[in-house]
């Protein structure tokens, strides 16, 4: 059985949230080594942002839930 994609994008996010400096954090999210997307989280907004690499769109969350169903969609294409 094949581990769950869901659960380690939310692992990612979780880390990006406990992470103690006050400084924004950001990761990359690749498929296949091509880039899908970049997620920020501003510590001091408690938000997430979003960028589509594909369309350069930017989203903004302040769900963990709506921002990890985000990712998987962009990764799963």
């Amino acid at each position: 059985m094949q581990s769950s994609q869901l659960v380690a994008i939310i692992k990612r996010l979780v880390a990006m949230q406990e992470d103690q400096s006050a400084e924004v954090q950001e990761r990359r999210f690749e498929k296949d080594g091509d880039l899908k997307a970049t997620v920020s989280y501003d510590p001091q907004a408690q938000a997430f942002e979003l960028e589509d690499s594909n369309t350069h769109q930017q989203f903004q969350f302040d769900n963990i839930d709506l921002v990890a169903m985000e990712l998987y969609d962009l990764l799963a294409d």
